[in-house]
């Protein structure tokens, strides 16, 4: 190491410890790694989808030897408990890698196309699912190693190459990212993670080589990142948060909805793009709502997590921190009344912890209600129609998820129809990012693209379409060079046969264009 070198010191956000510290990468490192990715990218992309799935297996079966050890890392390098490390990240990040191996192949193996046309009907053409070549993957630091991991598996299975760049605030999950890849015994220089600062990353990956990025993150860096991409056409997928609403329907099971509100508002210390952040409730309900969604808070233990025994952790970072208590503060000032849990256990001085709070009697002027606030703070708000509901829940410029807590699964889904979001759940909230089947993306503000799924699969590709001519006995397309006007004649006669509603036209039609089609077949010498 070169006294030059810059480290980055990485500190547990739930006791102030310090846990890791991790060397910083420079720009020429990050151009270095392209240099290796690029040639290692073309001995896998030549590999099979089931040739690439071995390696992809052998990853997912590391995990799952370690699963204990990365949970611990996640849990101490972000704040979050070990439960939600394990239950939010290293669980859905085995089912996703086996999804994706398991499926890649059948869903972008060569596609044929049928004729379009009876003129066009010698043409035959099949559409291949090429890899863009290098993927760079900027991940945030709420879910350090599900979100990151996800990606990853994607970009590997359809035969690109990776630069990871994880969130300085949890370089130490990024490192076990890294041991979990090379795991895989993928060729050398096909992944490589690099501790680049925030600030240069995006300009980086964009002015040096990266095909195409994957964002997660802010707003105001999405917007800014598109701006910059644009200048060399370089794609983006962009997940930018949401600030999503329950809409809890008068005939919803209250004691499921609470509990549902409870996990999906507060898991992760509520640090979750896909968290529930306003709760919309039938007037009809509201009082018995709350009375249970209280009572169930309540219940709920905050602090650091020594042996699985808190259900909320701390937040991850000092900003974030203020971010929310800001939001608190703002709310109070315009009225809203506060209900908190209870105060976290341990020292109080030490640890990001803000206590879980609900918040009533809220209106939309309020930050709360009109941004993301990424903490532990429940909004509730009440309806008196579905229309009301629908347009409160779409009053907003993010459209990432919303669900919908109703025994009438009729109406669910009417609702969830006329919601403005990426993702609506039904009886559920925030965890349809774990289902690898389905895309992840969202409306408005919160993105651009989709990941997951056949669509994220394919999100990893670019379409190239071969398009064969199956008559080997045709000389020409009769459009070609020379032109005249019998030639203008048969395309139009080609219009009339085709599609005209005058059956003589049709028929003429036919009688001008076969000469012509027939005349296909002749060499232009033939008499």
């Amino acid at each position: 190491m070169s006294a030059d070198d810059k480290f980055t010191i990485s500190i547990n956000p739930a006791t102030g410890e310090e846990i890791g510290r991790t060397k910083e990468n420079t720009v020429e490192d990050l151009q270095a790694a392209i240099v290796k990715a690029r040639a290692a990218q073309k001995v896998w992309a030549a590999k099979s989808f089931a040739e690439r799935a071995q390696h992809l297996y052998l990853i997912r079966n590391y995990i799952a030897d370690n699963s204990d050890k990365i949970a611990d890392i996640i849990s101490k390098d972000s704040g979050k408990t070990r439960i939600d490390a394990l239950s939010t990240e290293v669980l859905p990040t085995t089912m996703a890698i086996t999804y994706y191996a398991k499926n890649a192949r059948k869903f972008l193996k060569r596609k044929r196309l049928s004729a379009g046309n009876l003129l066009t009907i010698n043409k035959r053409s099949y559409i291949d699912h090429v890899p863009y070549g290098i993927i760079g993957i900027i991940s945030p630091w709420n879910y350090p190693f599900g979100i990151p991991f996800h990606e990853i598996a994607m970009a590997l299975i359809t035969g690109n190459a990776v630069i990871l760049k994880v969130a300085t605030q949890t370089l130490e999950v990024g490192k076990m990212i890294e041991k979990c890849v090379n795991a895989g015994n993928l060729p050398d220089g096909l992944f490589h993670h690099l501790n680049i600062p925030g600030k240069i990353a995006g300009d980086a990956f964009i002015d040096n080589g990266i095909n195409k990025i994957f964002f997660t993150g802010s707003v105001p860096v999405g917007k800014y990142l598109m701006k910059r991409a644009s200048e060399k056409l370089i794609p983006l997928s962009l997940e930018l948060g949401g600030n999503d609403a329950m809409i809890v329907c008068r005939d919803a099971d209250i004691k499921r909805a609470a509990s549902g509100a409870l996990w999906a508002g507060l898991s992760n210390s509520g640090q979750s793009c896909a968290g529930v952040e306003r709760i919309l409730v039938d007037d009809f309900i509201y009082k018995e709502f709350m009375y249970e969604l209280k009572k169930q808070l309540l219940t709920l233990r905050q602090g650091p997590d020594t042996d699985c025994n808190v259900e909320i952790g701390s937040l991850t970072t000092e900003q974030q921190m203020n971010t929310v208590k800001a939001h608190l503060q703002d709310a109070i000032d315009k009225g809203a009344s506060v209900f908190a849990g209870q105060a976290k256990t341990g020292e109080n001085n030490v640890g990001l912890f803000v206590t879980p709070t609900i918040l009533e009697h809220v209106d939309m002027s309020m930050k709360t209600m009109r941004e993301e606030t990424f903490g532990p703070l429940l909004a509730v708000d009440s309806f008196s129609t579905i229309d009301e509901a629908i347009a409160k829940a779409n009053d907003s410029n993010l459209g990432l998820t919303s669900s919908v807590w109703t025994q009438n699964k009729n109406l669910a889904h009417k609702i969830a129809a006329r919601l403005e979001t990426g993702t609506v759940m039904i009886n559920d909230h925030l965890m349809s990012h774990g289902l690898a089947e389905t895309p992840w993306g969202g409306f408005k503000e919160s993105g651009l693209g989709r990941t997951h799924s056949y669509i994220g699969l394919e999100e990893m590709t670019q379409p190239r379409c071969v398009v064969d001519d199956i008559m080997s006995g045709m000389k020409k397309n009769f459009w070609w060079y020379p032109h005249s006007p019998k030639v203008y004649a048969a395309l139009d006669g080609a219009v009339q046969f085709l599609y005209s509603r005058d059956l003589a036209k049709r028929f003429n039609g036919m009688l001008k264009l076969v000469p012509q089609f027939l005349g296909c077949f002749k060499n232009s010498s033939d008499k």
